[in-house]
């Protein structure tokens, strides 16, 4: 069995169900249809739950057959086949009865999508490998000659120095190391994998083509050792300078590509600089190939997802192209084959979107968060004098001049997503026994990885309040508002009104007048008001303000 979302208007976490069944598609009729029955069927879809459900043919009706009728599910089955139903294709229903599902928008982990690769399940030996070379992907392969510790190991056909290998990481190998420390440091090695070939275009090396060892993995690989790469951070996370690089390239000449909604650093929206004007993608055919190259001209790695759907919120103004069909090869989004397209063919809630795989830099180690109700709030605690394997010294932040864009980088750093508020005092969060202030002054643009890479005083601390209760904090949240002006609307609805004083008396009392308009002759003579329509879009992935009563809300009908 398969299963699929369709229909329009709709979010990619929600449709009409339809199934394949004996080789045709199909739907589900809304006859007895509960709750329980859309939370199996979200687990289908690879969801983790359902959230709500549709009767009546609410996402367009549908084609073909109805295949089941009268589903019964107590909710905790594992497939829809353990629930009662009348029989496949057994239906008194028309299509004007078409079901459809509302899912939680959370991916059940490790659900197999096609345009998802899950990175942590390629090797067994991954994993235990990279603790010794932090950074670097290693693979058990049929590699060179062991010449002593220290050396180069000789590559051998099958294992070029170029073109580089798919992996997560921003750049270019810069070679094979030898792997003799690993053989003193782990005696036994169980080889899985050899005669791995890639073309350097695929988007992650379970792609390539390779054989598997059968039998006794530990002793296979006798003439050969473990390969191992060495992988060059891109220019973004050169250490300690990522902000400055940016700022640098930026310098040089705007890019015609960027990634906006995004919390994490190599994740959002893909966005085109065409005609002078920016715009979206539409999503179809949209792959973790044509997403690659995203990433990789954007100074990541491959791609570790290609999302459709608007999944990183709706861009506004034009969809610049569609249908994009990369090979994989090519160095930059505008080489690959698409489509120009009109408004007709796509909307913004068709905008692709991209994960990258980007170098793990290790810099969530150096912050935590302690005293808040949960995960994502807390006093911010940073991590001092970490090198040369020395223990770090935790410490707090000073909350002067601590803002937004300080605590949207912390919240980076933590990987916790958006920031929601940044706080300049937290004595009313639980104590923790870290007592000392050791940054101050702390100044970001908002892009930063990590809160050493924004400006701060350094060693010489200068902070009014050092206590506690002044410490800085913050409060994160996976997803957020990004509210955006309708500028052009403005622009076209703007004029000049002279309007009677007698008329202004509610916006006078509102205090929306200027101050000169008390030195008016009231009721006589009249203002000069520059008067315009406007309209607010909310293109983030959650409501503004969700907690706000009615009452917080205030429309002034006199003016």
């Amino acid at each position: 069995l398969k299963f699929r979302l369709a229909g329009y208007p709709r979010k990619h976490n929600e449709g009409r169900v339809e199934v394949f069944y004996n080789d045709e598609w199909g739907t589900i009729c809304d006859d007895d249809f509960t709750l329980a029955n859309a939370q199996v069927l979200c687990r289908h879809l690879g969801f983790v739950a359902a959230t709500g459900w549709a009767h009546s043919a609410k996402y367009g009706k549908g084609v073909g057959r109805i295949w089941l009728d009268n589903v019964n599910c107590a909710g905790g089955e594992k497939s829809i086949t353990d629930c009662k139903h009348r029989g496949w294709g057994n239906s008194d229903c028309s299509h004007e009865e078409d079901a459809g599902v509302i899912c939680k928008d959370e991916r059940i982990p490790g659900f197999k999508d096609s345009n998802v690769i899950e990175v942590r399940k390629l090797l067994a030996r991954v994993g235990s490998l990279q603790s010794q070379l932090p950074g670097a992907l290693l693979a058990s392969l049929h590699g060179g000659q062991c010449k002593g510790c220290g050396q180069q190991v000789q590559p051998q056909a099958g294992w070029p120095l170029a073109p580089p290998l798919p992996v997560g990481h921003a750049s270019p190998l810069s070679g094979l190391l030898s792997p003799c420390r690993l053989f003193t440091e782990r005696q036994q090695l169980n080889y899985r994998l050899h005669s791995v070939s890639c073309t350097g275009t695929e988007v992650h090396l379970s792609m390539c083509s390779f054989e598997f060892y059968r039998g006794n993995t530990s002793t296979a690989c006798g003439a050969g050792m473990p390969a191992v790469v060495s992988c060059v951070p891109g220019p973004l996370f050169a250490t300690g300078n990522g902000h400055k690089k940016k700022q640098r390239q930026q310098q040089q000449g705007q890019p015609r590509i960027r990634l906006k909604g995004g919390a994490k650093i190599g994740e959002g929206r893909i966005e085109v600089l065409k005609s002078s004007e920016w715009g979206t993608i539409c999503d179809d055919r949209w792959n973790l190939l044509s997403a690659s190259v995203v990433c990789r001209e954007l100074g990541f790695g491959s791609a570790k997802e290609a999302l459709t759907g608007a999944r990183m919120g709706q861009g506004t103004g034009p969809i610049h192209i569609n249908e994009v069909q990369c090979l994989g090869t090519e160095k930059s989004l505008w080489s690959c084959p698409f489509k120009n397209i009109t408004q007709e063919d796509c909307k913004h809630t068709e905008d692709a979107a991209v994960r990258c795989n980007i170098p793990y830099m290790g810099y969530e180690n150096l912050i935590r968060l302690s005293g808040g109700r949960s995960r994502f709030e807390g006093r911010v605690e940073v991590a001092v004098g970490a090198g040369d394997g020395d223990q770090p010294r935790w410490g707090l932040v000073c909350g002067e001049g601590w803002g937004t864009l300080e605590a949207m980088v912390a919240c980076r750093q933590l990987g916790l997503g958006f920031a929601n508020h940044g706080l300049q005092e937290t004595w009313y969060w639980d104590a923790s026994n870290v007592t000392e202030m050791v940054l101050s002054g702390v100044k970001c643009a908002g892009h930063e990885m990590s809160l050493s890479h924004c400006q701060h005083h350094g060693t010489s601390l200068n902070c009014k309040n050092t206590g506690t209760r002044f410490a800085a904090g913050v409060i994160c949240s996976e997803t957020a508002s990004d509210l955006l002006l309708h500028a052009p609307l403005v622009q076209e609805t703007a004029y000049i009104e002279d309007r009677p004083l007698h008329m202004l008396y509610c916006a006078a009392e509102e205090n929306c007048l200027s101050s000169s308009a008390r030195l008016a002759n009231w009721p006589y003579g009249h203002r000069r008001l520059l008067r315009f329509s406007s309209q607010i879009h909310n293109n983030g992935r959650a409501d503004f303000r969700p907690k706000a009563g009615r009452h917080s809300w205030v429309w002034h009908e006199c003016h």
